[in-house]
């Protein structure tokens, strides 16, 4: 038998184990031996060359007999795509946020690994794509389909950052979130947003607040919600609160001023959770409340005049 062959572990298309020695032959997985040993044969097997080469290991991976007879040549490109793709799909596969797998810096440090016989990334990108959608959750079309509880609902310490779920909304706060929220409570603001919102649902809303000492602004939580109703905003504050006293119950939230646009729904269910706060309206939304209304009239008056 060959001395100092090098072993690499890759897979075929159809994700069964695959075996490829010194970097230039393929053996796919044929079957398992009474000794629990397993037999490979050449990937040529089935192809023109009927190629009769074969390897068998142990559960160690550690070569019993390598028939080296390959009647075929060798073939390093063919070979070096197969470990590229494995080893990418192996790196995804062991992420644990996958949303955050920076594909090209992954494959410009394998690629220095295998040294100069490396498939380009152009011919290998729709193959890591595919593997990076299957380590992926599956999209959601409703809010019915939201999970009550998810791996992505971690931060990278491990904290739950999904603090509430119902059939109208869900809000996210991590630890550190609700720790700004619960001491720089003075002036908090709020918004809805819609142009990253999922289609299943009305809006997307984020709380801020103001640190004078750091004199930045800071999103103290997001969420999710399923239309613009009272209830669903008097909920929202609601749990925000309770997350917030959670931590600490010697704090009182209480905010002196909540800034938002004029929507009656959020004011009202503001101060329904928070009955002391006074409420101020943002300016933008104050000005394009009067241009709208200002219009209306002049349509009303136009219309009047041009049909008397």
């Amino acid at each position: 038998m060959e001395e100092n062959l090098i072993i690499d572990i890759s897979e075929s298309n159809k994700g069964k184990e695959q075996i490829i020695i010194n970097k230039k032959y393929k053996f796919n997985f044929s079957y398992k031996r009474k000794d629990n040993s397993k037999v490979y044969k050449c990937t040529e097997y089935k192809k023109l060359n009927k190629c009769k080469s074969f390897i068998i290991l142990n559960d160690k991976k550690e070569i019993l007999k390598y028939n080296s007879s390959h009647n075929h040549p060798e073939n390093e490109y063919d070979v070096s795509l197969s470990i590229m793709k494995h080893k990418i799909k192996d790196g995804i596969e062991k992420s644990s946020i996958p949303f955050g797998i920076k594909i090209k810096p992954l494959y410009n440090k394998i690629s220095k690994e295998m040294g100069l016989i490396c498939p380009e990334y152009n011919s290998i990108k729709s193959q890591i794509s595919r593997n990076l959608n299957k380590k992926l959750p599956s999209n959601v079309t409703t809010f019915a389909e939201i999970p009550s509880e998810s791996e992505y609902y971690k931060t990278k310490r491990g904290e739950n950052f999904m603090i509430f779920k119902n059939s109208n909304l869900i809000i996210f706060q991590s630890p550190f979130q609700a720790k700004l929220f619960r001491e720089y409570n003075d002036d908090i603001f709020v918004d809805g947003t819609f142009f990253i919102t999922p289609k299943f649902s009305y809006q997307v809303f984020i709380t801020r607040t103001y640190a004078k000492e750091l004199d930045s602004f800071y999103t103290t939580s997001f969420a999710i919600l399923k239309n613009k109703e009272q209830e669903t905003y008097k909920m929202l504050f609601e749990k925000l609160k309770k997350n917030a006293n959670t931590c600490n119950n010697n704090i009182r939230i209480e905010p002196k001023n909540l800034h938002c646009d004029f929507e009656r729904a959020i004011s009202k269910a503001a101060k329904t959770i928070f009955p002391n706060t006074n409420i101020k309206y943002c300016i933008w939304h104050y000005k394009k409340s009067l241009e709208i209304k200002k219009n209306k009239l002049c349509y009303n008056e136009l219309f009047q005049i041009y049909h008397l």
